[in-house]
């Protein structure tokens, strides 16, 4: 039961790798991302956080950080360090299989199908959603949904204007399995190691579910 309580050290570090990611410190990103390989996380797992971002934080936040991870693995190898290389994801779906599949996991992970006003005002961004985030990237097995679930939780409460996503997250977090302990030991990580308003925003959307 213990378990199920608390975070392996590996889901831990997705956190500050995931916020300052976000926020664009390369210095605290480069140490966040040594101390994630570290606790086990390996190189597909961290380059996958990091490209995942994009969809949360934009494409120049993403890149940069990715050169990032490229400057801290050349390192380590330089010290002798050898960084388990992790496994590619399955290959990609398209046309309808990959609007049916994110169609269906977006259903999956938000718990119902997800409508609205503003996917009927702008059907393009529905599209978008289902077949490219929930579908592409939702159907990379090399990142468990759990890990992407903390990273985005993590990206969106180191931004802040993006509060309802945030609190869609944390639901969402905690419909594929982690439990509300997971999550306050999650934003407790994010107290320590990032900063006081990341691990607030957070904190207040996980109370007002």
């Amino acid at each position: 039961m213990q378990a199920e309580q608390t975070l392996s050290a590996s889901r831990q570090a997705i956190g500050p790798i995931a916020a300052f990611a976000a926020s664009g410190d390369m210095p605290k990103l480069k140490t966040a991302l040594g101390h994630g390989l570290d606790a086990g996380l390996n190189i597909s797992e961290c380059k996958e956080i990091l490209v995942q971002l994009y969809a949360y934080a934009g494409f120049p936040r993403s890149l940069n950080a990715l050169t990032a991870l490229m400057q801290v693995l050349d390192e380590r190898k330089q010290r002798g360090v050898v960084d388990a290389p992790g496994r590619d994801p399955a290959p990609a779906q398209t046309g309808e299989a990959l609007l049916a599949s994110g169609t269906a996991n977006q259903t999956r992970l938000v718990g119902a199908p997800v409508k609205g006003p503003v996917f009927a005002f702008a059907p393009a961004i529905d599209a978008f959603l289902k077949t490219h985030l929930f579908g592409d990237i939702f159907n990379r097995d090399n990142l468990d949904w759990q890990s992407r679930e903390l990273a985005t939780v993590a990206v969106l409460a180191a931004l802040s204007g993006v509060e309802p996503q945030l609190q869609s997250h944390v639901r969402v977090s905690i419909n594929v399995g982690i439990t509300r302990p997971q999550l306050r030991q999650f934003i407790q990580v994010l107290a320590t190691q990032v900063d006081a308003a990341t691990a607030q925003r957070a904190q207040a959307a996980l109370d007002n579910i």
